[in-house]
């Protein structure tokens, strides 16, 4: 065995040797991350430029790096790229949403999202080199066909689509969390197992060559914070 390893109660472990910064490199390091990720913007004008798939296998792993319940893991990323598959989720999605825009949101809704000039038009589902359509899955099933249960399902799930959206911003890429509701027809289009559900639906490629972004400000630290000291 590793010298780096140990078993506790009969299950492996290893030594989780990581580097300790002083305070001041911790804080040039927190800025530095702060600066970056403030960076990230979500982008409706997309390129059809091509991206390597390995960058997006990637992305994939680094996401999976995420902390799950139980570390069960739950997740499905499928990753789309085929024209006609991408059509089909375009029609469907643009169907909820008009449905949605003209009948289910209400005037409060539309209201707020007036400074972001949304539409139910949705053409970056075909125009975007990859769509990332994340699934949670409520539960496992065995090789022999028996439901394990799964723990913190959407919470984990939640964690993994931030580190997702981080490793895309990383690789110089940009997004968007598009969550046509209700999502079903993402499931039946991509033939899913019945464990999984659909749960974020992920435009990703290159923005293009002039693209605009609402000139939005985020909340400050005193207003999304509480301190007890």
């Amino acid at each position: 065995m590793d010298e780096r390893e140990k078993i506790i109660n009969g299950y492996p472990f290893i030594n989780y040797d990581r580097d300790v910064y002083p305070p001041s490199k911790m804080i040039e390091l927190s800025r530095e991350f702060l600066r970056w990720m403030n960076e990230r913007r979500t982008v409706r004008d997309f390129s059809d430029r091509e991206v390597p798939k390995e960058v997006i296998e990637n992305i994939l792993l680094a996401a999976s790096t995420a902390p799950s319940g139980a570390h069960k893991q739950p997740w499905t990323f499928c990753v789309v790229s085929n024209p006609e598959i991408k059509s089909m989720i375009r029609i469907e999605a643009e169907k909820e949403e008009q449905e949605s825009y003209s009948s289910r949101m209400s005037d409060e809704w539309i209201n707020d999202l007036r400074p972001l000039q949304t539409d139910w038009q949705k053409p970056f589902l075909e125009i975007a080199p990859y769509l990332i359509i994340v699934f949670k899955k409520a539960y496992d099933i065995t090789p022999d066909g028996k439901k394990k249960n799964n723990y913190y399902v959407n919470e984990s799930v939640g964690i993994a689509c931030g580190f997702l959206l981080a490793a895309i911003h990383k690789a110089g890429l940009v997004a968007l969390t598009h969550t046509p509701s209700p999502m079903n027809f993402l499931s039946k289009i991509l033939g899913r197992p019945e464990n999984e559900r659909p749960y974020l639906l992920i435009p990703v490629g290159y923005p293009t060559e002039e693209t605009f972004v609402p000139k939005l400000q985020r909340k400050p630290l005193e207003a999304i914070s509480d301190w007890y000291e």
